[in-house]
């Protein structure tokens, strides 16, 4: 029985940590109807007051005004909490009536924070407590909390109007490489919490200044309900029921408008801060202390004003003056010995690093091009620029996230630049500081192409280009045009799209170029967090790969554009073979092989069918015959001049009539030759698919295959 009350108390005090602000907001709206006794109500004001200087100096240590993110709702829960303490004085004064007359009014039953209060600020003159009372509500309403919400309402819609440029900014940043995507996922979530913040701020202050109103409102009321009670229920006449209850009046009011008036300043001193991560003590201390000149001035001031006055005043004046000088001009010296100082190390530091790099024989150290850059002309700055929208750098992070699902290969920030040495709407891809493309634009055109949809006769003219990505004729047209161009079929592209399209193909093409070798343990390190053992088998089993080794076989795979996002299958099948052997060309046509279901379905119809050319089986067997490959080398086909001829036109001449057909031109080979043919036609046609029948058989049944036609 003990332990089963012990176990119920244990679960009550559990269920009431777990879900305490429930249970005091629930306790603070019973406090304004429950009568409560003056010794609580006591303690409830001392509580009140405590909690208001500890809400007001952790605003003042707070950094910046996000960082305190709880106090719109800490603002509704201590409203909340005066109001109620403020109802439950206000019945304990009407419930308990003076007693008495003129010089002997005793209060019993009233609470004695109400009576010391009203004792220290009227003392026997009510008037004088009234004065400073109503002084006390002025300066609250009108000063501090109509400044705090003039604030709060301000900085509320500026934040959250600054907050796509704020956004863009970040993206400019990570898309620069200035930050990596982890820093700029944190900086969206602290700007996220700061517009959250001052959102809630706007409305929160609104309880501040209602709670100011709602004081003077009880304040009549207690006047008039404390005149009525003393004189029906104290038999007091109405000067005694005046004098008492007004002074109690002011004790209730001052006990409730003290914490009041403290959280008003917090609420104006935390949305006026900056967002510096230095506390307010350390930036006056920065700023007021930059220069002594000031006070040297306002010392002099204060001297020529005791000069002329001639009275009393003089004996304050000239030596607060004379104080603020020699405070001024110490201020000077300290700063003057602090910038010799920073000067004095600065060149001792530069001296010291000049001999470091003597001794090393260097002049400084190694600097390493960018991964991939975008060089833009001064035209073009506005598509990169987060106060005008900046919507290029939004394609850009977009681009980077398509090609890691495309391709698996997570592309490197992308350094954007402007170049003066370019013209001012000309552009440049760059990898590794060599550049791989690029063109010009028509800021305020669009360029239009005709992939067919233009009827005969709905032709528009315009200043002929061609488009930078896939080489097709196009136009350009102002922007006046642009409806005019869709109605009648024209595909309209914005400069933003033709850059991101440029650079996506860009991407695709040099795949290979942009995989690094430390891009090839990141990919196998994150293998390593979900398959630990296929890991550990490639590269430290009896025939352990390097890094290197397999950097070669994943970029011939890109080079054919075949997807590297399957890595545990590729790395199984490096495992397999490579106790064979380590050739990166015979590795890769394995790979090709294990990934074939994968490969076929990139190039089927919508009924899963892939229409192929064939070699036939006399050429297969002659381009094999006069296969030349060294070791590691990339397989080549030694054709004579005549011979490599015939064998581009015979497939040219295929290739021709499977696009007229309107069919993604596929050539299907014996594994052994695969290689083969993609190395002999790579130059003439760079972007024809060649695949292995061994990668169709993997495919198995999900995959149909037609034949148009033979190669011979």
């Amino acid at each position: 029985m003990p332990e089963l009350q012990a176990s119920s108390s244990k679960s009550a005090f559990s269920f009431i940590g777990g879900n305490g602000v429930a249970v005091l907001v629930v306790l603070f709206m019973l406090f304004m109807f429950l009568p409560l006794g003056k010794t609580f109500i006591d303690i409830a004001m001392v509580l009140n007051v405590a909690f208001a200087i500890l809400i007001l100096l952790k605003v003042v240590n707070t950094k910046r005004a996000a960082d305190f993110s709880a106090f719109p709702q800490i603002v509704l829960i201590f409203t909340l909490f005066g109001l109620s303490i403020n109802i439950s004085s206000t019945v304990n004064i009407l419930r308990n009536p003076v007693t008495g007359s003129g010089s002997n009014l005793r209060f019993p039953g009233q609470s004695e924070m109400v009576q010391t209060f009203a004792n220290i600020v009227a003392g026997d003159s009510v008037l004088i407590g009234a004065v400073v009372f109503i002084i006390l509500i002025v300066v609250q309403m009108l000063v501090i909390t109509k400044g705090a919400d003039r604030v709060s309402e301000v900085t509320a819609r500026f934040t959250l109007d600054a907050m796509n440029t704020k956004m863009f900014a970040i993206q400019q940043q990570q898309n620069s490489g200035a930050i990596s995507e982890e820093e700029a996922q944190a900086k969206i979530s602290g700007l996220q919490q700061e517009i959250d913040f001052y959102s809630a701020m706007d409305g929160s202050s609104k309880f501040v200044s209602g709670n100011v109103k709602f004081g003077i409102f009880v304040t009549v009321i207690n006047i008039i309900g404390g005149i009525i009670t003393g004189m029906v229920m104290g038999k007091l006449n109405i000067s005694d029921a005046l004098n008492s209850y007004a002074k109690l009046t002011i004790g209730d009011g001052l006990m409730s408008q003290f914490p009041s008036l403290m959280l008003s300043y917090a609420t104006g001193l935390l949305i006026t801060k900056s967002s510096s991560e230095i506390g307010i003590d350390a930036q006056l201390k920065k700023q007021l202390a930059s220069d002594g000149s000031i006070y040297m001035i306002t010392g002099l001031v204060l001297i020529l004003m005791g000069l002329f006055f001639h009275n009393a005043s003089s004996a304050y004046l000239i030596p607060a003056g004379g104080l603020l000088i020699f405070f001024g001009y110490r201020l000077n010296q300290v700063n003057a010995a602090k910038v010799i100082k920073e000067k004095a190390e600065a060149a001792a530091e530069e001296k010291g690093s000049a001999k470091k790099a003597a001794s090393r024989g260097e002049i400084s150290p190694a600097v390493l091009p960018d991964a991939l850059s975008l060089e833009i002309g001064y035209a073009l700055i506005p598509l990169v620029d987060a106060d005008k929208g900046a919507e290029l750098l939004e394609r850009v992070t977009k681009i980077r996230r398509e090609q890691a699902i495309d391709l698996g290969l997570v592309v490197p920030p992308i350094h954007i630049v402007d170049q003066m040495s370019l013209a001012p709407e000309e552009y440049c891809f760059k990898i590794e500081d060599v550049p791989v493309g690029g063109s010009k634009l028509k800021l305020g055109y669009y360029m239009c192409l005709d992939s067919g949809s233009v009827a005969p006769g709905n032709e528009i003219k315009g200043e002929p280009t061609v488009d930078p990505a896939f080489g097709m004729k196009a136009i350009w047209l102002p922007e006046s045009k642009r409806l005019e161009a869709e109605k009648a079929g024209y595909a309209v592209i914005d400069p933003p799209t033709i850059i991101a399209t440029h650079l996506t193909e860009i991407i695709r093409r040099n795949a290979k170029d942009i995989l690094s070798r430390q891009g090839v343990k990141d990919i196998i390190d994150e293998v390593k967090k979900t398959s630990p053992a296929v890991v550990d088998e490639v590269m430290g089993g009896s025939n352990p790969f390097t890094y290197g080794e397999i950097e070669a076989v994943l970029k011939n795979l890109l080079k054919e554009l075949v997807s590297i996002r399957n890595m545990v299958k590729i790395l199984e099948t490096l495992s397999d073979f490579g106790k064979y052997t380590k050739d990166p060309w015979v590795l890769t046509e394995k790979v090709r092989e294990a990934l074939g279901s994968q490969i076929c379905m990139q190039y089927v119809d919508e009924n899963s069918t892939l229409h192929v050319l064939q070699l036939s089986q006399e050429l297969a067997e002659k381009i094999y015959a006069k296969r030349g490959q060294s070791e590691g080398q990339e397989p080549v086909v030694a054709f004579d001049p005549v011979e490599g001829r015939n064998f581009i036109a015979a497939v040219s001449s295929q290739v021709s009539q499977v696009r007229e057909r309107n069919y993604l031109p596929v050539i299907i080979c014996p594994s052994q030759v695969r290689a083969l043919v993609k190395s002999a036609t790579s130059r003439e046609m760079p972007g024809l698919i060649v695949l292995s029948v061994n990668e169709i058989v993997a495919a198995g049944p999900n995959v149909k295959v037609e034949v148009l036609g033979e190669i011979v």
